[in-house]
Order: structure tokens, then C-alpha cells, then sequence
């Protein structure tokens, strides 16, 4: 689980995601980064929005992806970081190890973990 001090809660951060930063996207996500000057830890949020699904299955695809973001927050950078995961409508059917290849895909495209 996301400890309180690595989520991402404030719209401000979003945006600064959102149009400040780099992007990358795989079938079932697009991943935002921005690297920011503040020092704080790395911060992880979450869009699902509902072209993803109902209530129900939008709620178990953010808490899907919170975990495999949670597994891969060691391998970020430690400090300064924001990460906004953004599920696309193909989230909601994926199984866990799809979208945790997508992550790693995610990450590897911004540089942020090594390929491989």
C-alpha cells in the first residue's frame, strides 16, 4: 500500500504532471512524469475516469494499480518525483499481470527504470 507521504492528492500536482511533464503510453495506460525541484518524497496518483467502468470496476483497477505501484515505488527516483498513472478504458478487463507489464513498459519509455 501507498503510505500517506507517496500519494498524490492536490490538483496542483496533477497539473504539474499533466502539462509539465513527459508521457508515456501503453495499451491500458498512459504514465505522466515530472520531475520537480521540491524535495519530497516521489509521489504516486491515480485518473480513472468513467470510460474506464462503473463505480465498482473503477475502484478495483485504482486499487490494482496503487499495489503494482506501491511493488515499483523502490525503483523510482527517491525524491522530487511526481508519477500520475492514467487508466485507459482497455484497465478495467486486464488482468493484474497485464497491467503491471504495462507499468514496467510505462517506466522503462520515461527512463525511469533500466529495459530489460
Amino acid at each position: 500500500m501507498l503510505t500517506a507521504e507517496h500519494r498524490l492528492r492536490h490538483r496542483d500536482d496533477f497539473t504539474v504532471a499533466f502539462r509539465a511533464g513527459r508521457r508515456a503510453g501503453t495499451r491500458r495506460l498512459v504514465l505522466h512524469w515530472a520531475a520537480t525541484d521540491r524535495a519530497h518524497p516521489t509521489r504516486v496518483g491515480f485518473v480513472v475516469s468513467k470510460a474506464v467502468g462503473g463505480s465498482v470496476l473503477r475502484h478495483r483497477t485504482q486499487r490494482r494499480l496503487r499495489h503494482l505501484a506501491a511493488a515499483r515505488l523502490t525503483s523510482l527516483p527517491l525524491e522530487g518525483g511526481l508519477l500520475v498513472v492514467r487508466a485507459l478504458p482497455g484497465a478495467a478487463e486486464a488482468t493484474s499481470a497485464e497491467l503491471g507489464a504495462d507499468v514496467d513498459r510505462g517506466l522503462q519509455r520515461l527512463g525511469l527504470v533500466p529495459g530489460g
